[in-house]
């Protein structure tokens, strides 16, 4: 207790000192003094101006304090600080999340995770523990994104977002994970772009005559290769074997390092392409991995009179797949490989397109009678 006069109030065990405010102007310090176990307890409950603190509210928090229902300063010390090494050892969703992008700094579309979790995660379930969100929290979560229109897609990959962190915890031992199954909804994945002859024409005329040759490469390798966005962009230099005509493909979408016949098109593509001082074949800037390309294909989309709801290039690389599906003559696996799938069942989407054009070729028969 500082050796300043105190200043009696009416109120028994409230008194005051005087200190200085932080405009240096002379202000009350407020203190007050009760016995709890026997044991004399003095301590200071507020300032004048800074905490609006009155003789009348000292006396309050002073009977609050005999009474058990407030903690003497030094005990209410103590257990903020017992709540705050406890919450730092607490493995939340938020720290989880941190930890996993910290472990995984290279994995692919890390970016877009991070903006799915801030926008749909981080709220809800961000200072939670695995083990204190519930099956009805997620279920709720679940339906309240359907009911604001978010595709099942979408939803689907926000979950599959808050499951990937809880498996990673329980797969380092960080925490116990959860009890129950996180339900996904029913996606409808199965969306099979193609290009009419017409559209095929306009987009190859626009491609050829428009001046960004970097994007225009782009497509073009989507189209004559049906390789995806993130491999092209990631293409280099030295994955390309001219003189055997394969391309490497360095770490897919399906993990294992995948080779590709180079065709005569793809070929024509990266041979008339200006090659650089980087070792990317399309490189951003500074010769990194190219990031925004939305606006050029877009405006290359428009010119082409192409459909609305047409990517680009993941369309571009169905359209590849549709056309070797639809000639006949290329089987399920052939494809698979063509397109790197990791599992045939992604590669039934285009086996209708195969069987139309055997049973035409059957009904060839036809012309026999």
């Amino acid at each position: 207790m500082p050796s300043l006069k105190r200043y009696k109030t009416k109120y028994p065990g409230v008194f005051y000192i005087i200190g200085t405010s932080v405009s240096n102007k002379p202000e009350r310090v407020y203190y007050i003094r009760y016995r709890k176990n026997g044991k004399s307890i003095e301590e200071p409950v507020g300032r004048q101006f800074r905490d609006n603190m009155t003789p009348a509210k000292a006396n309050n928090i002073r009977s609050q304090k005999v009474e058990g229902e407030r903690l003497p300063n030094i005990e209410k010390r103590k257990q903020d600080n017992e709540i705050k090494i406890e919450k730092s050892n607490r493995w939340t969703i938020s720290r989880l999340w941190d930890e996993y992008k910290y472990r995984n700094p290279d994995q692919k579309g890390q970016s877009i995770d991070d903006l799915r979790f801030k926008k749909h995660l981080e709220s809800l379930f961000g200072n939670k523990t695995p083990s204190e969100i519930t099956q009805t929290e997620i279920d709720n979560f679940r339906l309240k994104l359907l009911k604001n229109k978010k595709k099942p897609a979408t939803v689907s990959n926000i979950l599959e977002l808050l499951r990937r962190i809880i498996n990673f915890s329980k797969k380092k031992q960080l925490t116990k994970g959860i009890d129950f199954i996180i339900e996904m909804p029913t996606v409808d994945n199965i969306k099979t772009e193609d290009l009419s002859p017409e559209q095929m024409i306009n987009l190859l005329e626009v491609l050829r005559t428009d001046k960004n040759r970097d994007i225009c490469g782009i497509m073009l390798m989507a189209l004559y290769t049906g390789m995806r966005k993130s491999e092209i962009l990631r293409l280099e230099w030295n994955h390309i074997d001219f003189e055997k005509g394969f391309i490497t493909i360095v770490n897919p979408k399906g993990g294992k390092d995948q080779i590709i016949p180079l065709n005569d098109m793809a070929r024509n593509v990266l041979k008339s392409h200006k090659k650089k001082k980087y070792k990317l074949v399309f490189p951003g800037k500074k010769g990194e991995v190219r990031k925004y390309l939305k606006h050029p294909l877009n405006r290359i989309k428009k010119a082409a009179k192409l459909p609305g709801d047409f990517r680009p290039l993941h369309g571009l690389r169905h359209t590849y797949a549709s056309f070797l599906a639809s000639t006949g003559q290329v089987d399920l696996y052939t494809l698979q490989v063509l397109l790197t799938h990791k599992s045939p069942q992604m590669t039934q989407r285009y086996a209708h397109l195969r069987d139309q054009t055997l049973k035409k070729a059957s009904n060839l028969v036809n012309q026999l009678g």
